[in-house]
């Protein structure tokens, strides 16, 4: 990401503070859980209450690295898959992201393809989302607090950002971008440096640190056989109230499956 990008996100940030923040408790409030407290299984509490809302979160790995999620809302229920084939700090953010635009978003969407890199800062709702994401993830008066306590443990910028992904299992530059949000680090202007360190330096410092790097990698996994079986058991019922035929059934579970293999690049 480049410096001026970097910017228009942390001016955004500023800007829609209070919007976000209220959202936010909106949102705890609606999940059933205290504001500001850490959210330590994300999925979990995610799921539930996305499923109050009509949409079903499945988990399963992509061929495409580069898309975090996809967003589909039909007629009846609406579904968020989640690339499985990023690292789970990945896919904790991208799931986060996902409350905007389901309970927040003012415009409608039916369908989209969320994408993993930095482009997608862009655009207003983007902007949100992602702001929304980090705000969720990292609750601010805790933020302010494992802060302080890393930077007396650290010797440099970079460890304490690696020790706050480890924490709060997030990407990089959701805690770079959290850090200077709050404006925490001593200096106002963003260096190269922290804009630009590589997967490889990440995992090395995780190592050195003795951090749990299981969270830099992918969990692959699947959720689809669930939701196969489910389909199944709902078509069987259907059959047997006379709302649709074993025919119809077969066509709906092809075509499932059809997609799964194109998603997987099978």
């Amino acid at each position: 990401m480049n410096a001026e990008r970097f910017k228009k996100i942390i001016a955004y940030s500023k800007n829609n503070r209070d919007d976000i923040n209220s959202y936010i408790k909106n949102f705890y409030s609606f999940a059933g859980i205290e504001p500001d407290n850490d959210v330590l299984n994300i999925m979990q509490i995610v799921r539930a209450s996305f499923h109050k809302k009509g949409f079903l979160v499945i988990e399963m790995p992509f061929a495409d690295n580069e898309i975090g999620a996809l967003y589909y809302k039909g007629d009846g229920l609406g579904y968020i898959v989640i690339n499985s084939s990023l690292p789970k700090v990945n896919v904790n953010f991208a799931i986060s992201h996902e409350i905007y635009h389901v309970f927040f978003q003012k415009e409608e969407v039916i369908s989209k393809v969320e994408f993993a890199n930095e482009l997608y800062y862009e655009h207003e709702d983007e902007f949100a989302a992602n702001s929304f994401a980090g705000m969720f993830l990292m609750p601010e008066v805790s933020f302010r607090r494992m802060y302080t306590k890393f930077s007396l443990e650290s010797d440099n910028e970079i460890d304490i950002i690696i020790k706050l992904m480890a924490y709060y299992e997030v990407t990089y530059m959701s805690v770079l971008i959290r850090c200077y949000e709050l404006g925490l680090p001593a200096k106002n202007n963003i260096s190269e440096e922290l804009l630009n360190v590589d997967k490889e330096l990440i995992h090395s410092r995780f190592d050195e640190l003795w951090l749990d790097s299981s969270i830099l990698s992918a969990s692959h996994k699947d959720d689809y056989p669930h939701v196969e079986s489910l389909v199944k058991k709902q078509g069987e019922e259907y059959i047997n109230d006379g709302y649709i035929n074993e025919r119809s059934l077969e066509k709906v579970l092809i075509n499932m499956h059809n997609l799964y293999n194109k998603i997987k690049g099978e």
